[in-house]
C-alpha cells in the first residue's frame, strides 16, 4: 500500500518529535526529525530552534537542513523561535534575545519559512535564574512567582511594545511574518488579549497564530475569535481539548464545536496553512503516529468540505 501524501497546507506541527524525544529535543537530530515527518506522508513541517543554543545550531547547520527538507518533499511554513526573554523585565536580556530572533529570521528566510512564530510574551514575573524554558508556564509555577521590586506596568508596557515592535521590523527585513501563539503563563491566550498587544505595537506583520486547544481551554470562542482576527490570522494550530485543563488531543477526542470554527474560517475566506499540534507530556496520547495520521485525514476533509483549499 502506497503512502498516502498530504497536502502542504496541513504541517506537521514540531510537537510531534517534542512529544516523541521529550522537551526540547535533540537538536542535532533535526534531520532525522525532518526525514520522520517526511516519511508519514507531511509534505509541510514545522521546526523549532528552542533557546539561543539551538537557533545556533540552526544557523550554523541552514544548508544541510535546507537539501533535506528539498530532498524529503517538505516545505516549511514556520519557524519557530523560542525566546521567553525577549519579553524579559530586564533591558539586557531583551536586547540579547533580539540578536538571536535576527539570526533565527535569517535562518527562516533560508529555508523559505513565510514566517517565524513564538509564544506571547511571558508574564513579568521574577524567574530563577538559568531556569529552563518551558512549553507551559502553569499556575502551580506561576503561584510561587513574584513581581520585581518598584515594578511599573506602564513603564513595562511601553518597553514591551517597543521591543516586539523591533522585532517585527526585523522579520520584515526578511520578509517574515511574526506570529504571536497563545499559551499558559503568557500575556496572550486569547483573541483579545492578542489584539490588545498587537494595537500597542502597531506592526502590519504581527499575526496571532491561533491554538484551538489552547483557547478552548481559556473558554476563547473559537469561531468569534476567527472573525474578529481574521485579517491577522494565516497560520492555525490544531489540536482537541476537553476544556478542563491544557492538552493537545487528536482532532475529535476532545469537547470543540469544530463545525461552527470550520464555517467561521469558510466565511472570511481563510487559505493559510494548518498546523496538526497534537500531544506533548501533558495530553497522553498512546499511538501518536495513529493520532496524527487520522488527524491529517479528518482535516483534509473538512478542508474539502468547507471549500478552504488552497
Amino acid at each position: 500500500m502506497s503512502m498516502q501524501l498530504f497536502p502542504p497546507q496541513i504541517t506537521c506541527a514540531y510537537l510531534y518529535p517534542i512529544t516523541l524525544y521529550g522537551y526540547p529535543p535533540d537538536i542535532t537530530h533535526t534531520v532525522a526529525h525532518i526525514r520522520e515527518m517526511a516519511a508519514m506522508g507531511f509534505r509541510s513541517i514545522e521546526l523549532e530552534g528552542i533557546g539561543p543554543a539551538n537557533i545556533d545550531y540552526l544557523f550554523n547547520n541552514q544548508q544541510q537542513i535546507k537539501d533535506t527538507l528539498a530532498e524529503s518533499g517538505c516545505e516549511l511554513p514556520v519557524l519557530c523561535l523560542v525566546l521567553p526573554q525577549l519579553g524579559s523585565i530586564d533591558p539586557a536580556k531583551r536586547a540579547e534575545s533580539l540578536s538571536y530572533f535576527k539570526k533565527g529570521c535569517e535562518v527562516a528566510n533560508a529555508l523559505g519559512a513565510a514566517g517565524v512564530l513564538d509564544n506571547g510574551p511571558l508574564l513579568p514575573f521574577e524567574y530563577p535564574e538559568n531556569a529552563p524554558i518551558q512549553r507551559h508556564y502553569n499556575e502551580e509555577l506561576l503561584n510561587h512567582l513574584h513581581l520585581p521590586k518598584g515594578f511599573k506596568w506602564e513603564k513595562y508596557e511601553r518597553d514591551l511594545f517597543e521591543t516586539f515592535g523591533e522585532a517585527c521590523d526585523i522579520a520584515a527585513h526578511y520578509q517574515l511574518v511574526y506570529h504571536m501563539h497563545p499559551c499558559e503563563g503568557s500575556l496572550i491566550t486569547t483573541a483579545d488579549s492578542f489584539l490588545n498587544f498587537a494595537n500597542g505595537v502597531s506592526r502590519e506583520n504581527l499575526y496571532f497564530n491561533m491554538d484551538t486547544a489552547n483557547q478552548f481551554y481559556f473558554r476563547d470562542n473559537l469561531p468569534l475569535s476567527v472573525l474578529r482576527a481574521a485579517e491577522k490570522i494565516s497560520y492555525i494550530h490544531i489540536s482537541d481539548n476537553g476544556g478542563n485543563r491544557v492538552e493537545h488531543l487528536a482532532a475529535g477526542d476532545g469537547e470543540i464545536a469544530w463545525n461552527s470554527f470550520f464555517e467561521a474560517l469558510q466565511a472570511v475566506g481563510f487559505r493559510g496553512n494548518f498546523g496538526l499540534d497534537i500531544g506533548g507530556a501533558e495530553t497522553g496520547i498512546p499511538d501518536l503516529k495513529k493520532a496524527y495520521l487520522d488527524s491529517a485525514v479528518w482535516l483534509q476533509d473538512k478542508l474539502k468540505k468547507y471549500s478552504l483549499n488552497k
